[in-house]
């Protein structure tokens, strides 16, 4: 018996289908996809999922002293002229920052190896390139996503039938977030 199904796909489309359909539901909360497929993400988006729970406080909050370049009023590096040469002024800055312990951070790694780059339009600057920003979707399976399933173990993800598609009459489901 096969421990996939192949969706009719060469290894490479399929890969690149599964990770886009991923994607998509953990950003999204919700797709709507044909039943064979949604099989397939579920598998894969309640493996994620699980790894962010389990990894999810597995850190430790360190604080470093940073330099960071001083700035004027208009934003600008303040510099002087030291031996002929202007050098930027630095200040020293103390900085916490969340220091992964090496499961977590293969955690991420191996999200980062499913997850593909989100950006996020706002509606009102719709269209314009500079009004996108990019989403971290690992910081959002850790932050916001395994928080809300830390008590369940497994089933994180619902296939709801819808009926069958117009055109091949293929049965669609709805794929969610329980």
């Amino acid at each position: 018996m096969a421990k996939y199904r192949k969706l009719s796909r060469t290894s490479a489309q399929r890969k690149a289908l599964l990770r886009s359909q991923v994607t998509a539901l953990l950003y999204h909360g919700k797709i709507v996809t044909t039943e064979a497929k949604a099989k397939e993400i579920r598998k894969i988006a309640d493996g994620v999922i699980a790894m962010a729970v389990r990894e999810m406080d597995n850190f430790e909050t360190v604080t470093v002293t940073a330099k960071v370049p001083k700035k004027d009023a208009d934003g600008k590096r303040v510099k002087e002229v030291v031996d002929g040469k202007k050098k930027t002024v630095y200040d020293e800055v103390q900085k916490e920052i969340k220091k992964d312990a090496p499961s977590r951070l293969h955690a991420r790694r191996q999200m980062m190896k499913i997850f593909y780059p989100v950006k996020e339009v706002p509606a009102k600057g719709a269209g314009r390139k500079k009004n996108t920003k990019d989403v971290d979707m690992v910081k959002k399976m850790f932050e916001e996503v395994a928080p809300k399933y830390v008590g369940r173990n497994g089933g994180y993800t619902r296939i709801v039938k819808i009926g069958p598609r117009k055109g091949d009459a293929a049965m669609e489901v709805l794929v969610e977030l329980v």
